[in-house]
């Protein structure tokens, strides 16, 4: 099944050179990215509410897959729907639905169940597609729509879609979409909505529900925000940030009646192993100390593996050494090794020092054991990292890497970080990573 687009031409514009134009403009591709669990996205006319949604996604570090959650405008389709085959169509391209991921939300959920007919003439999860396909193209997404109900329906189903994520061990993003305050003056509007997103920011749908019930909060937002910080606190979520906020008078100048437009991030706590990571840096870089491993090991550092740590400042690489395959008895240690590497041994860059300390990001790369294979059909730039290997001299390069399309130019950039001839035969040895951030 195909949903094509039904508010190209109104929402936003329905040629793609006009539409990517925007999209630009509304954008900030070099603003620093984070890790995130979810956000609330606006989703009126990108002419007021764009601004917003701009500001708020060009933050997101992407994932594979999109769960957008919106309100029901229509009333159509069962109280608590989701798709769960079939293509979605933007002026854009084309993006899939992660059915897997949809039909274990429908399994685990007491509440939700598929449809497609509430996506009829619906555009809460429609007008968020061409800014994700703005910055990636092969997303897929899950698509929910979520009728007027209780809090405590909205509370469970974020518990069940943290659930599904967890049980298919999946890199998720979640998006709510939806506005806040409708038809009130500026004055009146900000006030309450600023009530809302202060209770957002402290990750409690309980008193976000309870001014918005109190304060009549006409915000279509409600339910999705209250969803996904369910959801968010399931998944670990750190904190909250607004980006922006602004109404429909912004671009009217009319601040008689406005609708209110919030952009919230609610941010990924750091996992056990980048947070070794970062630890060791800045003891590091200020003391000159290498730490001891945790006391008591994590799953995930008990065992043995290559790692790779990468570490960069303001969105730049800064440092990133690794091992092909263990050295230590363990992850955790590992990990401390090679962190203090990245950060004072890459040839490409001089030690970090500690006023640096405060811009850097980490990530934390551990690594299946490589296997051999047969020739480059068996290799995937997304899936696979690749080892090239001719005597003793070898090049690896991590997969999923940005500007990196081919296994062909994975090839090639292992033959020249290896010192190794375009013409030499070579042994080809593919891995793939768990990664951390």
């Amino acid at each position: 099944m195909i949903r094509n687009p039904v508010v190209a031409g109104q929402f936003y514009p329905a040629s793609a050179e006009k539409l990517r134009e925007m999209i630009a403009e509304l954008t900030d591709v070099r603003v620093e990215k984070e890790e995130v669990v979810g956000l609330l996205v606006p989703h009126a006319g990108y002419i007021y509410s764009g601004r917003v949604a701009g500001a708020t996604i060009s933050r997101v570090r992407f994932k594979d897959t999109f769960i957008i959650i919106g309100p029901s405008h229509t009333g159509l389709g069962k109280p608590y729907s989701v798709m769960t085959e079939g293509t979605w169509r933007t002026p854009l391209g084309d993006v899939d639905i992660d059915t897997e991921l949809a039909e274990k939300i429908i399994e685990v959920s007491k509440y939700v169940r598929e449809d497609t007919s509430a996506q009829e003439g619906e555009h809460a999860v429609e007008v968020q597609l061409p800014f994700l396909q703005y910055f990636r193209s092969d997303i897929r997404i899950v698509p929910m729509i979520l009728a007027y109900s209780r809090a405590e329906a909205y509370k469970e189903i974020g518990r069940d879609i943290a659930r599904a994520i967890k049980e298919l061990d999946r890199e998720v993003v979640i998006i709510a979409s939806g506005d806040m305050t409708h038809y009130e003056s500026q004055k009146a509007a900000s006030e309450k909505d600023h009530l809302a997103i202060e209770a957002m920011l402290e990750l409690d749908e309980d008193e976000l529900t309870r001014r918005y019930e109190e304060r009549n909060i006409t915000m279509c937002a409600h339910g999705p925000v209250v969803c996904l910080i369910s959801a968010a606190k399931e998944l670990g979520a750190s904190g909250a940030e607004l980006v922006k906020y602004e109404t429909s008078g912004d671009t009217t100048g009319d601040y008689s009646a406005v609708v209110g437009y919030a952009g919230v991030i609610f941010k990924s706590a750091m996992h056990p192993l980048t947070a070794l990571a970062k630890e060791t840096v800045e003891l590091y870089a200020k003391e000159g100390k290498t730490p001891s491993p945790p006391a008591e090991l994590t799953p995930e550092m008990k065992n043995q593996a290559g790692v790779f740590v990468s570490i960069h400042k303001k969105g730049a690489l800064r440092g990133c050494i690794g091992t092909f395959e263990p050295q230590q008895k363990n992850v955790a240690e590992e990990i401390i090794t090679n962190a203090i590497s990245a950060s004072t041994r890459d040839p490409r860059f001089p030690p970090i020092s500690p006023n640096e300390l405060k811009d850097l990001d980490y990530s934390v790369d551990v690594l299946t054991r490589p296997e051999p294979v047969d020739d480059i059909s068996q290799l995937d730039p997304k899936k696979y990292g690749v080892i090239v290997e001719a005597g003793w001299r070898r090049g690896l390069l991590l997969p999923d890497l940005q500007g990196v399309d081919t296994a062909e130019y994975q090839i090639d950039i292992c033959r020249q970080k290896g010192g190794i001839e375009p013409d030499e035969p070579v042994q080809l040895y593919r891995f793939e990573v768990k990664r951390y951030r």
